[in-house]
C-alpha cells in the first residue's frame, strides 16, 4: 500500500482524503478492479463524515448509542474501506486484500466487517433502511443520528421517493440523506437517461430540508453535515455536487471510469496525476 492511514494519530481532513484516494487507487489494482469514479467522487463526504461527524467507537462497533453510516451506493465500498481502515475498524493492511476469493473486502460492503450497518449494493434499497434504522433509534430514545450516501443514478428508483415520503411523513429530524451529484451512471449523464431536474425542488416538495453544498469543498461540507438538525422535525437532504473520478485528471468526468483495473502502468500513472493535483491546490 501507499501511504499508511494511522487511526491512532488524528490527521486533517483534507490530508486523510488525499489519503483515501490513493488507497482507492492501490484497490483499483486488485484482481477485478473497483469502481474508482465513484469512489473518488464520494472520497470527501465519506472522510469528513468519518473524521469530524460520526459518532462512533471503533473498538465497541456495536456500540447502541452509535451514529449509523450507511453506504447505498455499495459500488464506492472501496472508499467505505479506506475511511472505516483510517478510523481503526479494520487494519490497513486488509485493505490490500480487497476483491480477493476468500477475503472479507468484497465488491459490496457485508454486514460481517466491523463498521458495517448493512449489506449494499443493490441500488434504490438504502434510504429505506435508513428510514427504518431513525425510526427506531427515535422510539428507543437514543442520540443517534442515521447518515445515508446515495448515488444520482439510484435515485430514479421509485423505492428511493417512497423511503423520502415516510420519511417526511415519520418525521424524522435524525435522518440525513446526502446524494453524490457526480451526474453520470454506468451508462451514461443522468439527464440523458432519466432527468432528475429540479433536483432540490423535489426534496424539498416531498417535505425535506435540503441543502445544496460543492461536495469536494470541505468547509461547505463541514457546514451542511455537522451542523445539528436545525429543522426539529424534518429530514435533511444534502445534494453534494460532486465529480466523478474526482483528484485523478485521467478519470474525471469520465463514464469509463465506472469500474476500473487498474494494470501496474495505469495505477502509475493514475497516482502521478493525482499527486501532481494535490500539489497544485492551495
Amino acid at each position: 500500500m501507499s501511504d499508511v492511514l494511522t487511526p491512532q494519530t488524528p490527521v486533517p481532513t483534507a490530508e486523510l482524503a488525499q489519503l483515501v484516494r490513493e488507497q482507492i487507487l492501490e484497490m483499483g489494482t486488485s484482481p477485478d478492479g473497483t469502481h474508482i469514479g465513484g469512489s473518488l467522487s464520494a472520497t470527501d463526504i465519506m472522510t469528513l463524515l468519518y473524521n469530524e461527524v460520526l459518532r462512533l467507537r471503533p473498538d465497541e462497533p456495536g456500540w447502541a448509542d452509535r451514529d449509523r453510516f450507511i453506504l447505498s451506493k455499495g459500488h464506492a465500498s472501496a472508499a467505505l474501506y479506506a475511511v472505516l481502515a483510517a478510523r481503526g475498524f479494520l487494519p490497513t493492511e486488509e485493505l490490500a486484500s480487497y476483491g480477493v476469493t476468500g477475503g472479507r473486502l468484497a465488491g459490496h460492503p457485508l454486514r460481517r466487517l466491523p463498521g458495517v450497518e448493512f449489506p449494499s449494493g443493490s441500488l434504490g434499497h438504502g434510504l429505506s433502511l435508513g428510514v427504518g434504522s431513525a425510526l427506531a433509534a427515535r422510539r428507543q430514545g437514543r442520540p443517534s443520528r442515521v447518515f445515508v450516501l446515495m448515488g444520482d443514478g439510484e435515485i430514479q428508483e421509485g423505492s428511493v421517493w417512497e423511503a423520502a415520503m415516510s420519511a417526511a411523513h415519520l418525521r424524522l429530524g435524525n435522518l440525513t440523506a446526502i446524494v453524490d451529484r457526480n451526474r453520470l451512471q454506468i451508462t451514461g449523464h443522468t439527464e440523458e437517461r432519466m432527468g432528475l431536474e429540479p433536483l432540490a425542488d423535489k426534496w424539498r416538495a416531498f417535505g425535506w430540508h435540503t441543502v445544496e453544498a460543492d461536495g469536494h469543498d470541505l468547509d461547505a461540507l463541514r457546514a451542511a453535515l455537522t451542523a445539528p438538525p436545525a429543522t426539529g422535525d424534518r429530514p435533511t437532504m444534502v445534494i453534494a455536487e460532486t465529480v466523478k473520478g474526482k483528484g485523478v485528471p485521467l478519470f474525471e468526468d469520465k463514464k469509463k471510469s465506472h469500474s476500473v483495473k487498474l494494470s501496474p502502468n495505469l495505477h502509475r500513472r493514475a497516482l502521478a496525476g493525482l499527486r501532481a493535483r494535490s500539489r497544485r491546490q492551495p
